[in-house]
């Protein structure tokens, strides 16, 4: 088209802004209007941008099992086999598989509600699984056949624990109870009465002669095993929302608490006083636990905080960053370093001497709920929402 023809001229006055280089075009220079669909041009708009993004998302594990279609919620690994991990989930199934295998795993049936819970007995003999349903079940780990079902009082269970020395089963339950069971004999032992409302942690000490729950209505029971009796931990200072996850000394003296108030507490066993006080986390403490090779431990918050203690001290020794609220945490064996799980995805380990972040291991694409170290100590297992169980390499940090 011949710009400088009748009526085209583009340097006449006003059509033309020299400072600006703008062009202007009067209404009579339109020779054709074509209308445009907003929508089309978003559609399209949309279509560029998705095109630049690469969709074949990062992926350090160099192990995925697939079995489950929802989300999981728990990991174990076997203590005897570096190999062999059981997860749970949203789907009502468990699943044992091996490490590198291409079959789809053994799947523990028989559950009819969300696989809350699992763990191996220290022996590696047999596997639990606890689910909603109010049912424990108990497998024989080297024959994938179920050895028998354990009821409880009624209510879901929320989480599971073996004897640390034997074959003894620790639950507690939505309905406020803790129940206690012979997994040899197929019995039950006892039931703990006293909490007003879901207990949502708990644990054998580590020599195996107290119990400690934790319960949504902000308190925390020490009892004795045999008699059933309870110290019921309050007073000032305490929790004043309900607690979420606990952690015990290796020596079995202390008991470390977390709770939605943000709060942690160190807790004497034999009086069931508090000693003191964790104080830094500024939303609910989802997660602690205490390094079996020294006297410090990690707390992990939706704050988006790791805490390194030093429980000597009561005091900090460092604070690692997260992009996201931090989930769970696992200290890696005897090591130094302190394996996280956080809502976005990634699994970070960290030196908890320094407070770095020294690997992020990318993968899950929704939040990851539960972690675990193999026997071997090698490699750690992730499970996340997005209802994949993940393997990464950790030799390194052995």
């Amino acid at each position: 088209m011949n710009m400088n023809g009748a009526g085209g001229n583009i340097s006449g006055e006003g059509d033309y802004d020299s400072d600006e280089g703008e062009v202007f075009i009067d209404e009579d220079d339109v020779i054709h209007e074509i209308p445009i669909d907003e929508e089309e041009l978003l559609d399209r708009d949309d279509e560029e941008m998705d095109s630049d993004v690469d969709y074949e998302e990062a992926d350090d594990s160099f192990y995925v099992f697939k079995g489950h279609t929802d989300e999981l919620y728990s990991v174990a690994c076997s203590p005897t086999d570096a190999s062999l991990v059981a997860t749970g989930g949203k789907d009502d199934r468990g699943f044992m598989w091996k490490v590198g295998s291409q079959d789809s795993g053994l799947e523990l049936q028989g559950h009819r509600n969300t696989v809350s819970t699992l763990s191996f007995s220290s022996d590696g003999q047999f596997l639990a699984t606890g689910s909603f349903d109010g049912l424990i079940q108990v497998w024989d780990a080297n024959l994938g056949k179920i050895k028998c079902t354990l009821e409880g009082s009624g209510g879901g269970i929320e989480w599971l624990k073996w004897h640390p020395k034997g074959h003894l089963i620790l639950a507690g339950s939505e309905d406020s109870s803790v129940c206690l069971w012979n997994a040899d004999k197929s019995i039950s032992l006892n039931t703990f009465y006293g909490h007003a409302s879901s207990v949502t942690c708990g644990d054998f000490s580590p020599d195996g002669k107290i119990i400690c729950t934790g319960s949504d209505d902000a308190s925390l029971r020490i009892w004795n095993p045999k008699t059933g009796e309870s110290i019921n931990v309050r007073g000032h200072p305490y929790h004043t929302d309900g607690l979420t996850c606990l952690s015990i000394t290796h020596d079995s003296t202390i008991a470390l608490t977390g709770s939605k108030d943000s709060s942690v507490h160190m807790v004497n066993l034999a009086t069931g006083r508090v000693i003191s006080s964790l104080v830094s986390h500024s939303d609910s403490v989802e997660c602690v636990g205490v390094s079996p090779s020294s006297h410090w431990a990690a707390t992990g918050s939706l704050d988006q905080k790791l805490i390194i203690w030093d429980l000597e001290r009561s005091s900090p020794r460092c604070t690692c960053e997260h992009d996201d609220g931090v989930t769970c945490l696992l200290w890696l064996g005897m090591s130094r370093y302190v394996a996280t799980g956080s809502i976005d995805g990634k699994v970070r380990i960290w030196d908890s001497l320094s407070g770095r972040c020294v690997r992020s291991l990318r993968g899950h694409v929704d939040v990851v709920q539960s972690l675990a170290v193999t026997a071997d100590q090698s490699s750690l297992v992730s499970v996340s929402n997005d209802g994949t169980a993940r393997v990464f390499s950790i030799s390194e940090f052995k």
